[in-house]
């Protein structure tokens, strides 16, 4: 569908700006809204919190980011009731949350960016060891093709 300023809907969207009086910014959006959720986290203050994020990112479809210093578990699950026309099923019936929220500020631009970014288990522990590093290791990995000095006995 082409509307009167020559977007189609969805696949060529207009600037939120270029939006008429009474246009809805949901009608060129993929309902980013509804895809996914994000709960606050504890932030990590010793290396053992990063454990239970490690179990987190351990399961499909979660990532951990980091936004002006707050923690947030992200679950990418499509709401139920989410329509193929990228609607609600159940809009006047809809969560209070979902009520609340708004288009002022939601993603429809795709330039968000996150201050840290976790999709797998392997990045966060990386993480808690360059924050953490175990005592009396050194976290450097041996130069490639010198041996390694042991200390001889006296």
């Amino acid at each position: 569908m082409v509307t009167k300023l020559g977007h189609n809907k969805v696949g060529n969207k207009p600037r939120r700006e270029d939006l008429r009086p009474g246009e809805c910014l949901c009608d060129y959006c993929v309902a980013k809204c509804c895809r996914y959720f994000a709960l606050p986290l504890d932030t990590p203050k010793r290396r053992k919190d990063f454990d239970t994020l490690r179990w987190f990112l351990l399961h499909k479809h979660t990532a951990i980011f980091v936004e002006e210093k707050a923690w947030y578990l992200l679950v990418n699950s499509e709401c139920r009731e989410l329509q193929p026309d990228r609607r609600c099923g159940i809009y006047e019936t809809r969560p209070q949350i979902c009520r609340d929220y708004s288009t002022v500020d939601c993603e429809y631009e795709d330039d968000w960016t996150y201050d840290l970014y976790f999709e797998t288990p392997e990045q966060i522990e990386e993480y808690a060891e360059s924050r953490f590093p175990a005592r009396g290791k050194n976290i450097r990995s041996p130069r490639p093709g010198l041996p390694l000095l042991k200390a001889r006995p006296k």
